[in-house]
């Protein structure tokens, strides 16, 4: 897909998961990361969402423009084939690991560069106990989602291979994928973005090239030279009067800091100073 194309996955008879797995055309090393977009979208992205590469580039590789269903996940990692034979001694069973590679195989691609996948249409939830479970979908038949893309990308949208979990309801059903040119309106519809110093391209990087040796070795001659280092700390203080001494004894963390009113008010402050940025 060029930038401005728009991808739709649309459900052909309902209650049909697609795993996404998404790349730079011009630099496969950068790729959808769905730890970052998790982060900042939750993890149940929806319409208004973007797709996010993995630092340290960090950019927005598509937009969520259109979402009919809200059933989106960022929890579960592809389905695989030893995950089959493992759980249920299925040694021959379709999964998303080896559809993507394979698609994925057409422009050069190994299994080793397959990602985790931003699920559609796909229902989790987290338990109380931490766990997180898969649910039952009900997806319509007429229901897709459309993606524009703001970069040149490959795009890789497969069926779910699982039909023995509730990802698809115990079924293996078609999906549609159509690829668009996005109207004036689509793009305007994308919401704009800024440009950070931190973002980095390979040639900003002390190693710039992709290593095609599998093994690794220490390099004899390397000397480190991390970024923003050596840490300073600078010591501010803080006065409060009676009614913000109050607050602080009021709101203080003691479970966390004791006596330790110094490390409570940089609490209160910090999340404070957090919260309001956000």
């Amino acid at each position: 897909m060029r930038a401005g194309q728009i991808l739709r996955v649309s459900q052909v008879s309902g209650d049909q998961c697609a795993d996404l797995n998404v790349f730079n055309l011009h630099d496969y090393r950068e790729a959808m990361h769905v730890g970052r977009t998790r982060t900042l979208h939750g993890i149940h992205p929806d319409q208004g969402s973007f797709l996010w590469s993995a630092p340290p580039r960090e950019r927005a590789m598509m937009y969520l423009l259109t979402d009919d269903a809200g059933l989106n996940d960022t929890l579960f990692p592809r389905c695989s084939a030893a995950m089959y034979e493992s759980m249920f001694g299925f040694d021959e069973h379709t999964n998303c690991a080896d559809m993507q590679a394979e698609a994925q195989r057409e422009y050069g691609l190994t299994p080793d560069d397959v990602h985790d996948s931003f699920n559609l249409f796909m229902a989790t939830r987290v338990n109380p106990d931490g766990t997180c479970e898969v649910v039952h979908q009900h997806t319509p038949a007429d229901a897709f989602v459309e993606l524009i893309a703001l970069m040149d990308v490959l795009a890789v949208p497969n069926v779910c291979g699982n039909d023995i979990f509730r990802t698809s309801n115990y079924a293996l059903r078609p999906l549609d994928v159509t690829v668009m040119d996005a109207a004036e309106a689509d793009l305007a519809a994308v919401p704009g973005l800024r440009a950070h110093r931190s973002q980095r391209t390979p040639a900003a990087f002390a190693q710039p090239l992709i290593r095609t040796e599998r093994s690794l070795r220490r390099d004899p001659e390397y000397s480190p030279t991390f970024a923003r280092t050596p840490v300073t700390t600078e010591r501010i203080e803080v006065s409060l009067d009676a009614s913000g001494a109050a607050l602080l004894d009021a709101h203080a963390r003691r479970d966390l800091y004791g006596d330790d009113d110094e490390a409570a008010l940089r609490d209160l402050l910090i999340s404070w100073w957090v919260a309001s940025h956000a």
